[in-house]
């Protein structure tokens, strides 16, 4: 049997991550949605969105990613919130049969204006 090869990364937020104000927290978040809206354009992720709950949860977020870690970590390093150090990227292997998982071809937000 064959299978298609897939990340799940875990976006984390970091104990050290910088306080940031209001207006900054939006800003990042900004970027951080039109970083994952041109990954998905490009056919990279799959799918990805935000963990619901408390504020204070660790686990903010998961993409899927075409490939295996070691294929995608440069991507889910040049993340703005990555880049910034408020969050960090947890790379999990995640393998499925082939041809079974099918996603549609949805339009990420680029911004929460567009949530």
């Amino acid at each position: 049997m064959k299978f298609d090869k897939f990340t799940v990364a875990l976006l984390i937020l970091r104990e050290d991550a910088p306080k940031l104000s209001e207006r900054e927290e939006n800003a990042l978040q900004d970027a951080h949605m039109a970083y994952l809206a041109k990954l998905h354009e490009e056919g990279h992720i799959l799918a990805a969105g935000p963990i619901l709950g408390s504020k204070e949860r660790e686990i903010r977020g998961l993409s899927i990613y075409k490939g295996s870690p070691d294929e995608v970590r440069t991507l889910a390093d040049h993340d703005p919130g990555v880049r910034e150090g408020r969050y960090r990227h947890e790379l999990l292997d995640w393998v499925v049969p082939e041809g079974t998982l099918s996603l549609s071809r949805a339009r990420f937000p680029r911004s929460m204006a567009e949530v």
